[in-house]
């Protein structure tokens, strides 16, 4: 029998899965990447709009997989919405684990961790001359860290 707090969870997953935070495109992005996971077919793409002193002025996400990698997505994009890129680089796979909030088999954790390594990696993908401060060499994002 699930516990009031599998519940909660349960419900914040479903919120942002039926009404997703900033779903959509960046029409000037600076900055956006996308991946996906073979295994389950997930795709999330996130567009960023970053200033040159390295805040995330937009961020929105586009995708298409199972409810926990929009989700997922959805909670990231939220959190990191007018945020610095610095906070970006220093989020872990084991934040994003506990943003989430739901305990995850490791085959669903893979769904959760794409939107965070499809963030790390924009951060580091300018569009065109958008080059933001401190975005010169590209991330090592690992699943590994989560386990």
């Amino acid at each position: 029998m699930p516990t009031s707090e599998d519940e909660l969870y349960q419900e914040h997953i479903l919120e942002h899965y039926e009404d997703p935070y900033h779903r959509g495109r960046v029409a000037h992005a600076t900055h956006t990447h996308e991946d996906d996971n073979p295994l389950c077919g997930d795709v999330v793409r996130i567009d960023l709009k970053v200033d040159p002193q390295g805040k995330i002025s937009e961020v929105y996400f586009d995708g298409d997989g199972c409810c926990i990698s929009q989700a997922a997505a959805s909670m990231l994009v939220e959190h990191f919405d007018q945020k610095n890129l610095s906070e970006v680089k220093d989020f872990t796979a084991e934040d994003m684990l506990r943003l989430f909030g739901a305990k995850l088999t490791p085959n669903r954790q893979k769904c959760c961790l794409l939107s965070w390594r499809v963030l790390q990696a924009a951060i580091y993908s300018p569009v065109g001359d958008a080059a933001a401060p401190g975005t010169t060499s590209p991330p090592q994002p690992s699943d590994k860290e989560a386990r």
